[in-house]
């Protein structure tokens, strides 16, 4: 499969395939003209980096992690990274949750209170003050 396709079918720019071969994510096979050739299961792989990417992974962690990917062995070293990544994603997911938590509270009271008379004190203060003359 070209680069080109690959790119396609995976919602990633070209650019980032040489990168991902550069930095030996990826792996392409050269026709005579030296044209990339990546195998079908680029494909996935190329996901499985993206969504490793977004979880915040830096490219050298990804790298101690593929080879898993590729034959099911694992050394207790690259267990211990997959477990360590895990649990940083762990705590990633907790504050996001937080926030996600925090934010549906805003909204509820936000409803709430949308369509009240009532205004803050403070934003009140704060408006008036913009609005009235200067003091001399």
């Amino acid at each position: 499969m070209r680069i080109g396709k690959v790119a396609e079918h995976t919602g990633v720019s070209v650019r980032a395939l040489r990168y991902y071969e550069e930095q030996g994510l990826v792996i392409a096979d050269r026709s005579p003209s030296g044209q990339r050739q990546y195998p079908q299961s680029a494909v996935e792989r190329v996901k499985f980096i993206q969504l490793l990417y977004a979880a915040g992974l830096t490219s050298n962690a990804i790298l101690q992690i593929l080879p898993f990917l590729d034959t099911l062995v694992a050394t207790p070293q690259m267990t211990r990274r997959l477990t360590d990544e895990r649990a940083r994603i762990r705590v990633k997911i907790d504050a996001l949750t937080k926030a996600h938590d925090r934010l549906e509270e805003l909204i509820r009271l936000a409803a709430e209170y949308e369509n009240s008379p009532a205004t803050c004190s403070a934003s009140a203060d704060i408006a008036a003050s913009h609005t009235s003359p200067p003091r001399r």
